[in-house]
């Protein structure tokens, strides 16, 4: 539920996630005093339906010379924006009654509701200051700082527009290189209509899209808009800003089945001696199959119906951060060492406690970030309203997470490498050289991209292009792979998994001139001490042990 403040403020009551519905009957009427003399104005109750192409919308377009409502959209042309079914109508006869007291009984007049379609060039759409409207021929300016986007009695002392246009949105007919269209709104009876030319054609530029509904005259009557209008490209009702991401998810998915193959025939072939950590490395695998599946599939049918396929969308993100989750719980086993220097883990509660803290927050982040893109948005003469703060917090509580799975990762890394070295382990210190190597180029590849999309953020102008943008988070899902499927093939299964992971490596006591290697063949012991168990053995001062070692000769 939104208010409008006339002091120059925004009026969100169209400020909507991708599709709102607005209540049949409205709401009670509280008294707001403004400057211009107006009491109230109405309270509207939004629920949210789907983000889609095919966009539902029903709401209030309220007779005010303040404000505009506004959409926009990426097309790949030849596409099309329809409004054909966008209907319009009178308030319901209660309705009409308490704004007519609200409003002081005034008697109303014939007004118009103007429908202003127009392309945003590339060179200011991606850049943060965002488009000059007034440059393109919506709207008026001045040297000043005075911005009007409707013809009022104070735009004209202005000089932004004519006795003639009063009541209407300020269009220069020279700039405007869009389409403009109008519905006539009588000043009494009820009313329905519609727009009889509402498919709206764009042959031949690309790029970013602004759809203008305003109803300029103070002294018209407000209307209800509901409907459906539909924004389609030439490949389909998929926005042509994320046609290549469809791809790049089916690109992943193939990716993920591959892996996922390889990994699953060498687990079968080596079943009896496999370890449980191959285990978690093959349901990871999975996971992200399952995760770009249900992302392409809901692009897929976005596509081709112009409505999002919920059940895919919510489990998609849902397995997505469960895997991100539980790779990151995952790597940190791994570099203390377990299953390989460690038969358990005293820190395993911490872990599970910071691995469920990453999902939920994640989670909440990647379900406010769809839900805080908007649809129909209010404009005042001011600007526009940025409602993402939650979001912004949310993503700075997973970095923080973030920060913390990396820094406990790299010292359990040390750790654990310390102390193979310790203990002549070499094979075993290899691999989590090869590890720490693999982690290392993947953090420092992250933060070289954090760092480039946050330049690309800062700047009036973006390096990326609004098309491209996608690629940001794909980069971070191809990093993402890359580095799974590295760790898969480190502790990928083998016949040897097993002596590998409980078997430790001793020099062999030669006899001198006898040993043709110098002393240098490796054995094997099923004694395997745990990095804990020298830790407890250091602090009792007793670090030998008077068992014999069983050699791979012995077993």
């Amino acid at each position: 539920r939104h208010y409008w403040n006339n002091n120059n403020k925004h009026f969100a009551d169209i400020r909507v996630l991708h599709s709102l519905t607005i209540e049949k009957d409205l709401s009670s009427r509280k008294m707001i005093e403004t400057n211009l003399g107006i009491k109230t104005i109405v309270l509207l109750s939004l629920l949210m339906l789907i983000k889609a192409e095919i966009r539902h919308y029903q709401g209030l377009i309220e007779a005010n010379s303040s404000y505009i409502h506004f959409s926009d959209g990426y097309l790949k042309a030849p596409g099309y924006i329809d409004l054909s079914n966008l209907n319009f109508a009178s308030l319901s006869p209660l309705a009409s009654l308490l704004t007519k007291e609200i409003k002081g009984n005034k008697t109303y007049v014939d007004s118009t509701v103007d429908i202003a379609f127009f392309h945003l060039p590339s060179s200011c759409a991606s850049s943060k200051a965002g488009c000059d409207w007034p440059s393109l021929g919506v709207g008026a300016s001045d040297d000043k700082g005075n911005l009007r986007w409707c013809c009022s009695e104070n735009s004209q002392e202005l000089g932004f527009c004519d006795e003639k246009s009063l009541g209407r949105l300020i269009v220069n007919a020279e700039s405007f290189k869009g389409q403009h269209r109008f519905i006539d709104i009588p000043s009494s009876d009820e009313f329905f209509s519609n727009l009889k030319y509402g498919k709206l054609e764009e042959p031949v530029n690309s790029g970013k899209y602004a759809l203008v509904i305003a109803n300029c005259n103070d002294a018209g009557r407000d209307v209800i808009a509901s409907g459906d209008y539909t924004w389609k490209s030439v490949h389909g009702y998929l926005p042509g800003n994320l046609f290549g991401e469809m791809y790049f998810f089916a690109f992943l998915t193939v990716s993920y089945l591959i892996l996922a193959g390889w990994y699953g025939i060498k687990m079968k072939m080596h079943e009896d001696s496999y370890i449980p950590i191959q285990r978690w490395i093959m349901g990871t695998i999975l996971m992200g199959l399952l995760e770009t599946f249900f992302r392409s599939g809901d692009y897929w049918v976005w596509n081709e119906d112009g409505s999002r396929f919920w059940f895919a969308l919510y489990t998609g993100i849902l397995i997505g951060v469960l895997k991100h989750g539980l790779s990151r719980c995952l790597i940190l086993m791994m570099s203390l060492g377990w299953g390989v220097v460690r038969d358990q883990l005293d820190g395993l509660k911490q872990i599970i406690i910071l691995g469920v803290l990453y999902i939920g927050t994640a989670t909440a982040r990647d379900v406010m970030t769809i839900l805080a893109v908007t649809e129909f948005e209010a404009l005042s003469d001011q600007g526009e309203d940025d409602i993402l703060e939650v979001v912004t917090i949310l993503k700075f509580g997973v970095a923080a997470i973030d920060v913390i799975f990396y820094l406990w990762i790299l010292d359990a890394l040390n750790g654990t490498m310390q102390y193979l070295e310790n203990m002549n382990q070499a094979r075993k210190l290899s691999r989590y050289l090869r590890l720490r190597c693999i982690l290392l180029f993947s953090i420092l590849f992250a933060l070289m991209w954090a760092v480039f999309v946050s330049v690309n953020s800062l700047l009036d102008e973006g390096i990326v292009e609004e098309q491209n943008t996608w690629v940001a988070d794909a980069s971070m899902e191809l990093n993402y792979l890359v580095l799974l499927a590295s760790v898969a093939y480190l502790w990928r299964p083998d016949p040897n998994a097993k002596n590998y992971a409980y078997v430790m490596e001793l020099p062999a006591l030669g006899e001198g001139d006898d040993d043709d290697d110098g002393g240098h063949e490796l054995e094997m012991t099923e004694n395997v001490p745990s990095a804990l168990d020298d830790d407890e053995e250091g602090e009792n001062g007793d670090s030998f042990r008077d068992e014999p070692l069983k050699t791979r000769n012995d077993l």
